[in-house]
């Protein structure tokens, strides 16, 4: 009984076990059901999301401002975007090669309707661009500047011929005198001023008192000489200005190839002898420390002759159609701003000192230059050995070869002499005044002076400090190389008259086709420069070499 007792009491407890975890289990159910009974939930229900708009926003006066303003900018925006949207072709602008653009720019062809447009344009045609009104500004203040000076010098000559007016007999040619020879000092020496400021070069004190004290010994000899009388008592009066210098050539041109010494000979003239250039001038430079002399507005009109045919002082040059060139200034195809600026130097009547013209572009466009000049200017020719010009142009041109370089010292020679055949001539050679400097420019001033009747020029005797500062063997690089050379290298020609064509190093392979051609194109500029040497080339029937038929042995790859 006591076994069958505890067996029974285990039953039962083991019945309410199960019986209270099915409850358990049942009422978790329940609980996670939702089919249960509303009226026994075990856990808390859960709100329900709001379904109406005033539930996320409370329209206040700041939600209505801001939807306000929100709406305006909308409408704006499409207000001012409607004519963009309004149409849907396309229009191509052309490349706006001023700035180099190599792209096409799109814009749509609404672009016409954009507010204000119409307002742009006309600004745009009124003020031009930034290039133009400043061309517009410099010639306004060149033109300015040379008309403040033109009345400068019409109200002096006024007052000089109300004073000489008053006067009679001597007193009157002594002030005419003392008025001439004291305008005559004082431009010399503002124009030598002007000259080594631009050339970095100013002088100092010193040289300026030496100048001045030049110019009064001069005045003095020219007074005493004045106060002399002749064998009938009269009284010398010293010629000057335009009536000593009546039927003279007001100056000369200086001509020659590029690096043929043109500049060494020109600064030795203007510093030696006080033959004027005008201005501006190129600045000195790398390749030409002691300047080019060459006035810009000159150098820029041929260029300006030159673009016209489609040409460049490096190319195409013999092509040159002096004809055409007068044609396309008369008829507006270029422009000629630059050759009025020259122009109004070169034909100036009421000069006293004889000028200097000096660019190498000037053998190929002289005949053009000479039908705008009112007075027949004589000419300087110079020239140099071909090989040392072309080595020169090779160094300094790096897309210039010693073929192209020796073919350019062919033309310009010959351009120079048959385009002068007919002015008077003085001819010098770069070696002749590397050798004897003072002697040969002192010849060539004498030469200018007395055979072609130039005016002369203030000075008469070139100072031995200009020929120091100039002569510089240490430049003379391509000089010295082609003579070094020349002592081992074999004779290709002989010429006769001590004249020989060696030969020279070149870049392309002996045998080769290029080198032929570099070595026929040399051998024809030998041919012209001996007959410089001899006088040959200086004859009126002397036979140029035919370039236009040359046919080259093959082409430069």
């Amino acid at each position: 009984n006591g076994i069958v007792g505890i067996n029974n009491t285990h039953h039962i407890n083991n019945t309410m076990s199960n019986s209270s975890g099915s409850s358990s289990t049942q009422s978790h159910y329940h609980a996670a059901s939702p089919y249960r009974s509303n009226n026994r939930p075990n856990k808390q229900q859960q709100p329900r999301p709001p379904t109406n708009f005033t539930s996320y926003m409370k329209f206040n006066t700041i939600t209505i401002y801001t939807l306000l303003l929100f709406t305006s900018c909308y409408l704006l925006l499409l207000f001012c975007t409607l004519p963009m949207i309004s149409y849907s072709n396309i229009d191509t602008l052309p490349t706006d090669d001023d700035m180099g653009s190599t792209q096409h720019i799109h814009q749509g062809a609404s672009f016409q309707r954009i507010r204000g447009r119409h307002q742009y344009q006309r600004m745009k045609e009124q003020l031009g661009t930034l290039k133009e009104r400043a061309v517009q500004w410099e010639e306004r203040a060149k033109l300015t500047a040379r008309q403040e000076a033109m009345e400068l010098q019409e109200r002096e000559r006024t007052l000089v011929d109300k004073t000489l007016g008053k006067l009679s007999g001597t007193r009157r040619e002594d002030v005419m005198k003392v008025s001439q020879l004291l305008e005559e000092v004082v431009e010399e020496f503002e124009g030598e001023v002007e000259e080594h400021y631009e050339a970095g070069l100013m002088a100092n004190n010193k040289g300026h008192d030496e100048h001045w004290s030049q110019a009064l010994e001069a005045w003095d000899q020219a007074v005493a000489g004045s106060e002399g009388g002749n064998d009938d008592g009269e009284t010398n009066v010293v010629q000057t200005g335009n009536d000593a210098n009546e039927n003279k050539r007001p100056g000369f041109i200086v001509l020659g190839m590029h690096r043929s010494g043109t500049s060494m000979l020109s600064g030795l003239l203007v510093e030696g002898f006080g033959y004027e250039t005008g201005g501006p001038l190129i600045m000195p430079n790398f390749d030409n420390e002691k300047g080019f002399y060459e006035r810009i507005d000159v150098v820029l009109q041929n260029d300006e002759f030159f673009a016209a045919q489609h040409m460049g002082w490096s190319y195409n040059v013999l092509n040159y159609d002096s004809e055409k060139a007068i044609l396309d200034k008369l008829q507006g195809r270029i422009n000629f701003d630059e050759g009025k600026s020259a122009l109004k130097f070169l034909n100036n009547h009421q000069k006293t000192l004889p000028y200097l013209q000096k660019d190498p572009r000037m053998c190929i466009a002289l005949p053009t230059w000479l039908k705008l000049l009112d007075d027949e200017p004589a000419i300087v020719f110079t020239y140099r050995h071909p090989l040392e010009v072309a080595m020169s142009l090779k160094k300094r041109e790096s897309s210039i070869t010693l073929e192209h370089g020796l073919r350019l010292w062919i033309v310009y020679n010959m351009r120079a002499i048959q385009n002068s055949a007919r002015l008077c001539r003085v001819f010098s050679t770069n070696e002749a005044v590397m050798k004897n400097p003072t002697g040969e420019v002192q010849r060539i001033k004498n030469q200018l002076t007395d055979t072609c009747n130039v005016m002369p020029p203030p000075k008469s005797l070139i100072p031995q400090k200009v020929v120091d500062s100039f002569i510089d063997p240490n430049l003379q690089h391509n000089s010295k190389e082609r003579k070094n050379e020349e002592k081992t290298s074999k004779i290709l020609k002989d010429f006769g008259d001590g004249c020989v064509a060696r030969e020279f190093d070149s870049e392309y392979e002996r045998g080769s086709s290029n080198h032929e051609a570099e070595e026929q194109i040399f051998l024809m500029a030998m041919q012209i420069f001996c007959d410089f040497e001899n006088g040959k080339a200086y004859e009126a029937d002397y036979e140029w070499p035919d370039l236009v038929h040359w046919q080259r042995p093959a082409r430069i790859t």
